[in-house]
């Protein structure tokens, strides 16, 4: 790993908390919408989760379209749960490792995300790790649909690395999806692509000689 590097830049979704998208399509099945992958790809198609992640959707306007592309009513409660039913936890060394990282780097989050998992997934970490704060674990953390940008686009990163004066050539970003780590590269930082397959961000991070 290059030594000048002082910035960690992490993704949430699979490289701190366990996602499982398919348990999202299993909870819509339960309430009899059997063909929520087929929904998942023409909502993509129509730019209706892009949307969503970059706040130019309400929660609420969400709600709506998916109501429409599965052309059934469902509560808003029911939608929630069936929406965030993909969301893990983050396994306790995830958030000691995080800690320790603090100590030789400055850590940064930036995850694509909506409003509705937000609150979701803060609340998990909020039970399960005794966090009430999440994003006072980092030095910064961002959501996309907070700060109307999202990866990979090369603009999202300098946004992001711009609040604390990051310099991109001393920046390590780290991501479980490979056209990420490309826009990253693109922005002028170093990236890791984390292959979930094979390991986890601790050995990762061992292997890198970050800790």
């Amino acid at each position: 790993m290059d030594p000048r590097i002082d910035t960690l830049l992490l993704d949430l979704g699979g490289v701190l908390i366990d996602v499982d998208y398919h348990a999202s399509a299993r909870a819509f099945s339960y309430l009899g919408f059997s063909d929520f992958d087929a929904l998942y790809s023409k909502a993509k198609q129509d730019h209706v989760f892009d949307a969503f992640e970059t706040g130019a959707l309400s929660p609420a306007q969400f709600r709506h379209r998916i109501r429409e592309l599965l052309c059934a009513p469902i509560t808003d409660a029911q939608l929630d749960h069936c929406w965030n039913a993909m969301l893990g936890t983050i396994p306790q060394e995830r958030i000691d490792l995080v800690r320790r990282l603090k100590q030789r780097f400055r850590v940064l989050l930036f995850s694509n995300t909506n409003a509705i998992h937000v609150p979701a997934f803060e609340a998990i970490v909020a039970r399960t790790n005794g966090i009430a704060h999440f994003k006072g674990l980092f030095h910064g953390a961002y959501y996309s649909c907070e700060i109307g940008l999202r990866k990979p686009d090369p603009e999202a990163f300098h946004h992001v690395l711009m609040q604390h004066a990051a310099d991109p050539a001393r920046t390590l970003f780290i991501d479980d999806s490979m056209q990420h780590v490309i826009g990253a590269r693109s922005a002028g930082l170093h990236a890791e692509h984390l292959e979930l397959a094979h390991e986890d961000i601790v050995a990762l991070c061992r292997r890198l000689d970050l800790l």
